[in-house]
């Protein structure tokens, strides 16, 4: 069946839309199908009942489980073209605001899905010792609202790196801003504020400059700082307030949002479980991100529990990595991450196209591998050096495997401490996995479970992923011809392995 799913995929499957296949068969003979190839390859079951037989056998095995009920929501073009027209009546509009309104239905799917995370936590929490189970944002709350806050986080990064770009410095963290010189450019801008005044009452050991931690705290202070939060309006040729179309509505979401992520948090301390939090797409990922910092500040203070993830494939990947570990050791709280390469690159490309905004994507795979070692050489080292981070190697790539063991031991980093931990998908690289897992390295299995409908969009990015991993999956090819020539010449076609 495997070495017929390899070739189904790659060369009947991908080229047609799922949605085709959904309208010819009809609903009941689709989801069949569906369970019978790419479904039943990549996801584990429909619920915590279904799954727990593949739970127990890969344990048997020494491979745990990375538990996700696999739903996710994205925002079409139509939607986005939606709020650029309710920003441009929001900002004709006299005597008052227009805000995003969000309807009971919508509210009420979001706390549906939160029921069902707790589901899988507990579930997490059975099924092994210090489980994960993994999230996402965009079931948590409206994924406008995720690209609304995500475009003002980026607004007020692109704001520092013209700042710094007056003082002819880039906007990295090793670079520091000169807050007297920061103060005079802002003024002659149009700003009001006190800046000089608020960093300097709020460093103790205040040495006249600021790096990006100290502007992006500026933001997580809004309620104090709103007088400060303003960024360049091209058209006008004039200073605006960040949060001008940021409303109550919006910090009512944001509120809503980060309730239920903090009673996940609650339950995974509770169950034993730590929480892996998904990268999805670049728009929404900046508001992701800042979202699960807050989580990490209040559930990692002693141990790592949230786990934020990292896509190495984006060009920024590394810059992202290296600020939010320096900003755990400057707040004291244990730094978690998933490093994968990334699973939205064919979407993010021609979004990119299509809006006419830079490629956020590498060049090349060489240039993701590149990155990708890069970003792990840096979390392993801090590792090394204080053992209160943790890291995921989420990856296929066997060269990584080997790159990351090697590391591991060249640093003195045992697997039984647990603080590098590797995982695959269901249905992929079995040959990694469970080898890892004999050897006595936590390794865990990513595994969705779900109804056929509401897990289309992974099963989606898995296809369009199967078009490149297909190509470079020779060894695989060879491994699976190799065991099915074994079983038909010992007779041990339908052989099951015991455990």
């Amino acid at each position: 069946f495997a070495i017929f799913f390899c070739i189904f995929t790659n060369v009947f499957f991908v080229p047609f839309s799922v949605f085709l296949f959904q309208f010819v068969l009809g609903q009941k003979a689709f989801d069949q199908f569906m369970k019978m190839t790419f479904y039943g390859q990549f996801v584990a079951g429909e619920d915590q009942k279904e799954i727990r037989p593949l739970i127990q056998k890969n344990l048997a095995f020494g491979v745990g489980s990375v538990l996700d009920y696999s739903v996710e929501e994205d925002i079409s073009e139509v939607e986005v073209g939606q709020i650029e027209d309710m920003e441009e009546d929001r900002d004709s509009m006299k005597g008052g605001t227009k805000a995003f309104t969000c309807t009971n239905s919508e509210e009420a799917k979001c706390d549906r899905h939160m029921e069902t995370f707790i589901k899988c936590i507990k579930a997490s929490g059975w099924s092994s010792t210090d489980g994960f189970s993994a999230i996402k944002m965009t079931a948590l709350g409206r994924p406008q609202f995720l690209l609304n806050f995500s475009e003002v986080l980026v607004k007020w990064q692109n704001f520092y790196a013209f700042l710094a770009a007056q003082q002819g410095k880039d906007a990295t963290l090793k670079k520091k801003l000169d807050l007297t010189q920061m103060q005079e450019c802002l003024t002659k801008l149009g700003a009001t504020g006190d800046y000089y005044g608020w960093f300097t009452g709020q460093k103790e050991k205040h040495e006249g400059c600021i790096d990006v931690l100290d502007w992006n705290s500026l933001i997580d202070e809004r309620t104090k700082t709103a007088h400060l939060l303003v960024v360049p309006n091209v058209e006008l040729g004039e200073l605006e307030p960040l949060l001008k179309r940021f409303t109550q509505e919006e910090e009512e979401q944001m509120r809503r949002i980060f309730q239920r992520m903090e009673i996940l948090g609650m339950h995974a301390q509770e169950n034993g479980v730590r929480l892996m939090v998904d990268a999805e797409q670049t728009y929404f990922q900046p508001a992701i991100s800042r979202l699960t910092l807050e989580m990490q500040r209040i559930f990692n203070t002693t141990k790592p529990i949230i786990f934020n993830t990292y896509q190495c494939y984006l060009k920024d990947a590394y810059e992202n990595i290296t600020r939010d570990v320096q900003l755990s050791k400057r707040e004291g709280w244990c730094f978690a991450a998933k490093l994968v390469r990334g699973a939205y690159m064919y979407q993010e490309r021609e979004r990119a196209e299509e809006m006419g905004y830079e490629d956020p994507i590498n060049a090349d795979y060489e240039s993701t591998n590149r990155m990708y070692h890069r970003c792990l050489d840096y979390v392993l080292d801090e590792i090394a050096l204080n053992r209160k981070a943790n890291v995921m190697v989420a990856s296929h790539n066997e060269d990584t495997i080997k790159h990351t063991l090697k590391r591991m031991n060249e640093l003195r980093v045992l697997p039984k401490e647990n603080k590098v931990y590797f995982g695959q998908l269901l249905g992929m690289c079995d040959q990694i996995s469970f080898p890892l897992g004999q050897a006595g390295f936590p390794v865990f299995k990513y595994v969705p479970y779900g109804p056929v409908s509401e897990v289309m969009p992974y099963l989606s990015r898995r296809a369009q992923e199967n078009r490149g991993f297909m190509k470079g999956a020779q060894r695989e090819r060879e491994l699976l011809w190799k065991e099915l020539k074994r079983r038909l010449a010992s007779g041990e076609l339908l052989y099951q392995p015991v455990y």
